[in-house]
């Protein structure tokens, strides 16, 4: 079986679209240019999202939470998302400097439906604004401010086929390796792995924020 054979790859629109048909009619009603208040409730129920960026060096897909409603709403087009304390790679506020496509995707707990923003961000370091975002008396060091181009809420199939949100469907975290494991191997022995999660809960607790 040889499936990247010409015969088997879509180069087109029109091959992909002969495929597939056309939408249907609720899959575009629902996509608007500004948060309207049905959406705007999604986002301040959502303790967790994640945000897309592009550019120039490759994409990136970083989760971001908090309590809910996080997400400040500021108007009918912008939101306002806290860059919190991180692992300081800081691949999305590098791609959003250099591109200012971003795309959001927020999730809510025993929901199936999910709502998407794309738009355009930009990254402020206002010292009232970072303030208005503190968290246990830490403050981020700077917010993404984003304006909205396209909204939209997808359906409940992707959480439901998944069983997202089903205690039965959980899986024990010894089933997986822990961190440290994995940057041990990673780094041929080189990095301590039983030390990393031995001294992991007690160094969350102090830099969550």
């Amino acid at each position: 079986m040889n499936d990247l054979s010409p015969k088997n790859t879509i180069s087109t629109i029109e091959a992909l679209e002969a495929i597939y048909g056309e939408p249907l009619p609720q899959s575009l009603v629902k996509e608007i240019d500004y948060i309207s208040d049905h959406y705007r409730s999604f986002i301040e129920k959502s303790p967790f999202m994640v945000l897309a960026s592009v550019a120039e060096e490759g994409l990136d897909c970083s989760p971001r939470g908090d309590p809910a409603g996080f997400v400040r709403v500021v108007d009918e087009k912008r939101v306002m998302i806290p860059d919190r304390r991180g692992n300081n790679r800081i691949d999305t506020l590098r791609n959003t400097v250099r591109d200012p496509r971003v795309s959001l995707l927020f999730l809510v707990p025993g929901v199936g439906e999910t709502l998407r923003i794309n738009g355009r961000a930009k990254i402020s370091v206002d010292p009232e604004l970072c303030g208005s975002f503190d968290m246990n008396g830490k403050t981020p060091r700077s917010v993404i401010i984003i304006t909205a181009d396209r909204v939209y809420f997808q359906c409940q199939k992707a959480l439901a086929r998944s069983r997202l949100w089903d205690p039965e469907a959980q899986v024990e975290r010894k089933e997986l390796p822990t961190a440290g494991k994995i940057l041990q191997s990673l780094s041929r022995d080189e990095f301590d792995g039983e030390a990393y999660d031995r001294n992991y809960p007690e160094r969350l607790k102090k830099t969550i924020y």
